[in-house]
């Protein structure tokens, strides 16, 4: 575990498994904090993200705390119960914890695979997101990098403010 955290980058392309197993690259798991405890996370559609338990937990616990806050202030009306309902829902169902084996190997329980839409023996490409380690379908990548990649520009600049 480092003392600083580290920033995960990188691109592998990988082969799911016939029992939707696949190998993460070593690169990447050296760079999580903690591979024996993680998360994976129901990112978007074809895309599946790894996280270190406790970094995953941090983000859970701010997002169960505003639906605790709009529980407990009887802020909303009856279109805003069917908000919290699906937020609920979203969140209760969109991770799972999950082990890896010694050598990195990662298996991708039911109801996740449907999500990423690979079958066994369909290529996956893993990619480092800073935080996270992400796993997506390769169409669903190259359609998110062609849409976000003109506007890397003035992400970068906003974010070196």
């Amino acid at each position: 575990m480092a003392d600083q955290p580290q920033i995960i980058l990188g691109e592998f392309r990988r082969t799911l498994d016939e029992r939707y197993r696949l190998s993460l690259p070593a690169e990447l798991l050296e760079l999580m904090p903690n591979v024996e405890q993680c998360v994976l996370v129901k990112e978007r559609s074809g895309c599946l993200s790894l996280w270190d338990s406790a970094r995953w937990q941090k983000k859970l616990q701010v997002r169960m705390r505003l639906i605790e806050e709009k529980i407990q202030a009887e802020m909303f009306a009856e279109d805003r119960v069917g908000q919290v309902q699906l937020l609920g829902r979203l969140l209760s169902t969109r991770h799972r914890d999950v082990a890896l084996s010694g050598r990195g190997r990662l298996l991708i329980p039911e109801g996740f695979r449907e999500f990423l839409g690979v079958e066994p023996g369909g290529e996956v490409l893993v990619v480092g997101a800073a935080l996270c380690v992400e796993i997506w379908r390769p169409d669903a990548w190259i359609q998110y990098v062609e849409r976000r990649m003109p506007k890397f520009r003035r992400l970068f600049e906003k974010l070196a403010q």
